[in-house]
């Protein structure tokens, strides 16, 4: 990288705030009327003191005392300045007062025979304070007309020489093999690896090259990390910088940052020019309520730059951004991000890709099933995932373990998706009411087996705010539902307030159902007015609105349609609540045991919910030497 060529505009700007600070502070300095300047204007004028009398410190006096001398046609001489008066007594003393500008006083010591002189003449710091902001705005003006002729090369080479663009520069060690999870993303740029390599091969054909890509999708799912990895895998430069460091407060600033950032490319084609959260810059133009024209000329230039106007041969721009709707249309558009790669939140093999590139750099113990935390880390991107390692990392130090154990895995996993554990002291009805209220979601869970996610452990132990957690590993990813699948998955999530019900009585539900009502009523309502899978609304598509991420409204429906909704709405979750009850009552004496079982232990994994559900006989190894045994115990 170039280092900013020296421009001296930005000498003008220092010597400008400097006399700013000069002229501002100088009247606190020296006060507004020096005591100097008076005793010089006095002498000019009137001509009559000894040297002795003006080498004399002059006497102090107040009002009223400058009222009784000249009652007393003591006052010889005075000279009025503003608000000071100085002048001589009749026994040759110099006096200095200061009084209000009163004409009537004025005339009252002239009465008394003195002789008064108005002083309206102006001294240098006068001078000083009215010229100085004069020039000081002319040059400021000169300034910005040069600025405005030279274009980047006046105040806008100026600024960009005092704020430079923040580009991270160099070649990227970076390679596709360090990017796991994204194989169908890797397939879409690999073309441009291809071009970056061996151009010609294209140029015989009369192919273009795409000259940018935009990467979009959730924070965390590897965007910057594909960028790195495609000029890495062409090993080729490397331009990295963000959007919002082409905004500033200067006008003219992010046009002229745009510029250099081009030139600083071209002269390092073919390289890869890489602009993270470029929506700061590329919103749609007219969007704002407020007049951004500044914002709209960055983009301007920045669509000047992508468009080939300039020679800009070998350099591909990549963009990433987490929001492409808000892109302008213009920059979307063929020849300029000619390419559009959306990057989903890893699958399950994806996550178990990436969990095993990560623990490549870590000490894992021997039995740490990677898979297991995979099917339990749905819906976490890549940053996620290494996140959840290094917790575990951190987990295993505190315990004093070797290596990364399950154990960890477990304590990691839960806490990214619980929160820390909680060393709340409960009321033994709490805890009861806990037991009772998970062991519900267990054992609807274990009766649906067959359509449900597994479940992986029902835990009381608290959690961030919750009390106690039922978790489930789902088998492989999922990417539709059965009507059958969504009722089930309903009775499971009843399954805590039925439990509820039906052990401590309608009359001591509590509030702990909170999250599992909003999740019911969540598919309920999504499978209603979204998926078409009710026969009163039948396959018709409802929009909802968010209002501020508070409620959902019915957008697209009448108002009778609205109620047919919230009807049919709470009859689904009416039938979950009731089939859920169902389940509990006829399997009244296992769900008891579950229950005082999970009270006793706190904490049981999938293995011993099915031992006490399903009466299934229990696995005990033992270890004999070198060879091990296994027993089947029937209950």
């Amino acid at each position: 990288m170039q280092k900013p060529n020296k421009d001296k505009s930005i000498y003008y700007i220092i010597l400008f705030a400097v006399l700013f600070a000069f002229v501002v502070g100088y009247p606190f300095l020296v006060g507004k009327n020096p005591i100097a300047g008076i005793q010089n204007s006095a002498n000019a004028v009137l001509g009559r003191q000894t040297a002795d009398a003006a080498a004399a410190k002059p006497l102090k006096m107040n009002f009223s005392e400058i009222l009784a001398a000249s009652d007393a046609k003591k006052i010889a001489t005075a000279v009025v300045r503003g608000d000071v008066v100085t002048g001589t007594l009749t026994d040759e003393t110099q006096f200095r007062a200061t009084i209000e500008h009163d004409p009537a006083l004025l005339s009252r010591i002239a009465a008394s025979g003195a002789s008064i002189t108005i002083d309206d003449s102006r001294g240098w710091t006068e001078m000083l304070g009215t010229w100085v902001p004069i020039l000081m705005g002319l040059l400021f003006i000169w300034w910005i007309f040069k600025g405005v002729k030279m274009g980047a090369g006046g105040i806008g080479r100026a600024a960009t020489s005092y704020n430079p663009t923040k580009i991270t520069t160099g070649k990227t060690k970076t390679t596709f093999a360090d990017v796991a999870g994204i194989d169908q993303e890797k397939q879409e740029v690999s073309e441009i690896v291809d071009f970056l390599k061996n151009p010609e091969k294209f140029k015989k054909l009369g192919a273009r090259v795409p000259r940018g890509v935009l990467l979009s999708g959730e924070p965390g799912t590897g965007k910057t990390l594909l960028a790195r990895a495609i000029a890495g895998e062409a090993n080729v430069p490397f331009f990295a910088t963000s959007g919002s460091d082409f905004s500033g407060i200067i006008v003219g600033l992010g046009v002229a940052k745009i510029k250099e950032i081009f030139e600083m490319a071209k002269r390092n084609a073919p390289c890869i020019l890489f602009i993270d959260e470029i929506d700061a810059i590329g919103t749609q133009r007219g969007r704002s309520s407020f007049n951004d024209n500044d914002r709209e000329n960055t983009l301007n230039q920045l669509l000047i730059e992508m468009d080939g106007f300039s020679n800009n041969s070998g350099i591909i721009i990549v963009g990433a951004t987490n929001r492409p709707d808000m892109l302008d249309k213009a920059l979307l558009r063929p020849g300029r991000f000619d390419r559009s790669v959306y990057i989903e939140l890893p699958n399950l093999a994806g996550r178990e890709e990436i969990l095993n590139l990560y623990a490549k750099k870590m000490k894992m113990a021997p039995a740490a099933d990677i898979k297991d935390i995979a099917r339990g880390t749905t819906g976490f991107s890549g940053a996620d995932l290494e996140n959840l390692l290094n917790e575990a990392a951190l987990n295993a130090a505190r315990a004093g373990h070797d290596a990364i154990e399950n154990s960890d895995l477990e304590e990691a996993r839960d806490k990214t998706l619980m929160g820390p554990k909680k060393n709340k002291k409960m009321r033994d009805w709490d805890k009861r009411l806990t037991a009772y209220h998970d062991a519900g979601h267990a054992f609807v869970s274990v009766h649906y087996h067959d359509v449900v996610d597994p479940i992986h452990k029902a835990t009381i132990i608290p959690r961030g705010r919750s009390l106690g957690v039922t978790q489930f590993l789902p088998i492989d990813d999922k990417y539709s539902m059965t009507i059958s699948e969504i009722r089930a998955n309903m009775a499971v999530a009843m399954g805590g307030r039925a439990a509820e019900e039906v052990f401590l009585g309608p009359d001591k539900i509590t509030t702990g159902a909170e999250m599992d009502i909003a999740q019911a009523t969540y598919i309920a309502r999504r499978s209603i007015t979204m998926d078409g899978l009710s026969d009163k609304i039948g396959p018709v598509a409802i929009n909802q609105v968010d209002t501020f991420g508070m409620r959902h409204s019915l957008e697209s429906a009448s108002d009778k349609t609205a109620e047919v909704v919230d009807a049919e709405i709470r009859a689904w979750i009416d039938a979950a609540r009731r089939d859920a009850i169902g389940i509990l009552t006829r399997g009244r004496a296992k769900m008891q045991k579950l229950a005082d079982e999970l009270l006793k232990r706190e904490t049981l994994t999938r293995e011993e919910i099915e031992e006490i559900i399903l009466d299934k006989p229990k696995k005990i190894t033992k270890i004999m030497g070198k060879r091990e045994t296994t027993k089947k115990v029937k209950k």
